[in-house]
């Protein structure tokens, strides 16, 4: 018996190839990044300003701290002042414009010995109402251009106010002598700056201040209140605070105290700026102490702590007490 077997296909019950679904076309990409505008920063403040923006001279002025001078014009929009002893014991003021030229600025008053070495490093344009020739002919050394109440190139730009007395009413129109004199560069940068104030060597490392207490002589005495809310410390002379022509308190986003020497040249006081001592930096309620130094009179006023670092004031204007030896500086901590 032959047995016969026989073979077949069939497509019943196959299961069909697998085929991979087609990519889905990828979504299209549009960036969000814009290239930030180019930014400079202000010589003399530390802030953010743009390319350009500041590419013009500094105006520094003896500004008349009498109290018939009060209140001055201009002072709440300087980046710099610098308070320094005279006869009598009250202080003028070296007050430096640059980051904002404000219409008028004054009242100015005469120079002093050590006027050149606070100028000397900034160029620009300094501006008073004359003094000693021997002051007068340190000034013209300088590498400032000296504008002078009462010479030919200022006929136009200063004045007499009539809502002073003289001698405590000259004023400047700071714009109009500026545009006169656009070829004078901007200044170079005066001390270091963090970019903000909590970044600043005194608010990071500094002990907590609530106020500082100053005195130049038995007769001039003033204080700085740091106020939280505004982020500054708030200016008082005397038994009172220190006000604009607005009638707002005077304000410091940073204030630095030198301890200096004070010698006589023939009954003038002359503060000694080439050389070094102590200092004091108060920003964003801290305060570090310091040591200060200035090689010449066109080099800029260093400030380092007490391991050498170079301390970082905060972004913002500056107010420099050239307290006395002889004279009194102390820091209140928060209660």
């Amino acid at each position: 018996m032959t047995l016969v077997i026989g073979l077949g296909l069939s497509t019943a019950g196959c299961v069909p190839e697998k085929t991979s679904p087609s990519p889905a076309p990828a979504p299209s990409y549009s960036s969000g990044y814009h290239t930030p505008a180019p930014t400079a920063i202000a010589p003399l403040r530390g802030t953010t300003v743009a390319p350009g923006s500041l590419d013009h001279a500094s105006i520094a002025a003896k500004i008349d701290n009498h109290p018939a001078a009060r209140p001055q014009v201009g002072l709440e929009s300087t980046d710099l002042v610098y308070q320094e002893l005279v006869e009598g014991g009250l202080t003028r003021y070296v007050a430096v414009w640059q980051s904002t030229i404000p219409a008028l600025l004054g009242p100015v008053r005469s120079i002093r010995p050590m006027d050149p070495d606070i100028v000397s490093p900034l160029g620009g344009i300094i501006c008073y109402s004359g003094g000693q020739q021997r002051f007068v002919d340190l000034m013209r050394k300088t590498p400032v251009y000296n504008a002078i109440h009462g010479q030919a190139d200022t006929a136009s730009t200063f004045f007499r106010t009539p809502t002073k007395a003289a001698p405590h009413n000259v004023l400047v129109k700071a714009k109009e002598l500026l545009a006169q004199h656009a070829s004078i560069p901007a200044p170079a940068q005066q001390f270091a700056f963090s970019l903000d104030a909590p970044s600043s060597t005194a608010a990071k490392d500094g002990a907590r201040t609530a106020v500082i207490n100053y005195a130049f002589s038995g007769v001039t005495n003033g204080s700085w209140t740091w106020d939280a809310a505004k982020g500054v410390f708030l200016r008082s002379q005397g038994s009172g605070p220190d006000l604009d022509g607005a009638g707002a308190q005077l304000s410091a986003t940073n204030v630095v105290v030198i301890r200096v020497t004070v010698t006589n040249d023939h009954d003038v006081p002359k503060t000694n700026l080439i050389g070094s001592g102590e200092a004091w930096i108060s920003s964003g309620g801290g305060t570090v102490h310091a040591t200060w130094s200035k090689a010449s009179a066109t080099d800029p006023i260093r400030l380092v702590d007490g391991a050498g670092a170079t301390v970082r004031l905060a972004a913002g204007n500056t107010w420099i007490e050239l307290v006395p030896s002889a004279g009194s500086v102390s820091f209140v901590a928060p209660v």
